[in-house]
């Protein structure tokens, strides 16, 4: 591709061709924006692996033509991406599609195991994520969320407005009826 010695023509390849994939990329954000690579949503967390793949892709193709799709297939992710937040921010519907919602795992203080079970959040990560938090005492826990990309936010202190859990689900605790 670049040279007649293969040895080295595999390490020009490794280093050209990734440096113009990453310049690619940065050139697609400064035109679709730093949303690109937010992680707000799952549909964000599944760009982010897509377009770390498709680097590698084309970093590691040996001739014009399969870099050539790589980057084109840039561009399309770019362009879905762009397209699906365009229309998640005008349709609802299109957003209750797409988008999970963020599940309570602990409020005030009590922790909801039907919701960590449901989840498939264990007890230990939970309290892991409380001392991240420097959480001292359970009672000062107003809620814990499992947001949609996967994170979880501790809500903590003395008060805690409601308008901050709106759209998240509580697992419904109740016994089934017979």
């Amino acid at each position: 591709m670049f040279v007649a010695d293969p040895t080295l023509d595999m390490v020009l390849r490794g280093l050209i061709l990734t440096a113009i994939g990453l310049l690619w990329i940065v050139l697609l954000v400064r035109v679709t924006g730093l949303r690109s690579f937010s992680k707000m949503t799952n549909f964000d967390f599944v760009m982010t692996v897509a377009v770390g793949s498709t680097l590698s892709a084309g970093g590691t193709t040996s001739d014009w033509t399969g870099f050539g799709q790589a980057m084109t297939a840039l561009v399309a992710l770019f362009l879905v991406q762009f397209v699906i937040a365009r229309i998640r921010k005008s349709s609802d519907s299109v957003e209750d599609a797409l988008q999970n919602q963020p599940a309570i795992l602990m409020r005030d203080g009590r922790i909801l195991h039907e919701a960590l079970s449901a989840t498939r959040v264990t007890e230990t990560d939970l309290i892991a994520k409380l001392r991240e938090a420097n959480v001292l005492h359970m009672d000062e826990v107003r809620a814990v969320v499992l947001e949609t990309t996967g994170d979880i936010s501790v809500l903590h202190g003395e008060h805690l407005e409601e308008r901050l859990l709106a759209g998240t689900k509580a697992v419904d605790t109740r016994p089934a009826a017979s």
